[in-house]
């Protein structure tokens, strides 16, 4: 009788500890396409990963660009200026290169990219890189 309730209770308490691992590895699952890479759609409909300009490191979906836009807001076109990305500001992880997409020169740390905001009245607002602080830098701007 002892032996049935000893069998009985281990078995259980396998089927729990089974069970708990399904549930956790399910959490994880879910967690993971939660923090994929970014996506968006290009001129051709064709999918591509949404990249950081200056070092063109894929983005995470829970990642952003570090920017500033400048006033007024009621504006269509804006000014800005993006800093990088999580893996290129306010740090660069080792390895990773922080370029203009306009002259091909490295962006120093306190450089920036210069950008001008497009408020659309519909659709998804545009951004187009104009060039950075080193191309700047002799124009006199």
């Amino acid at each position: 009788m002892d032996f049935f309730f000893l069998f009985t209770g281990s078995l259980i308490l396998i089927l729990a500890l089974m069970f708990f691992l399904k549930f956790k590895k399910m959490q994880e699952n879910s967690a993971k396409k939660e923090s994929g890479l970014r996506t968006q759609k290009d001129e051709n409909g064709k999918t591509e990963f949404v990249r950081c300009p200056l070092c063109s490191t894929p983005l995470a979906k829970n990642e952003d660009l570090f920017s500033r836009i400048y006033r007024p807001m009621t504006t269509p076109d804006q000014r800005m200026t993006v800093h990088g990305c999580p893996h290129c500001y306010p740090r660069p992880e080792p390895g990773v290169r922080r370029s203009c997409p306009v002259c091909g020169k490295e962006v120093p740390l306190e450089g920036e990219l210069i950008a001008r905001l497009f408020n659309r009245t519909e659709g998804k607002k545009h951004v187009m890189i104009t060039g950075c602080t080193e191309c700047y830098r002799g124009k006199g701007r």
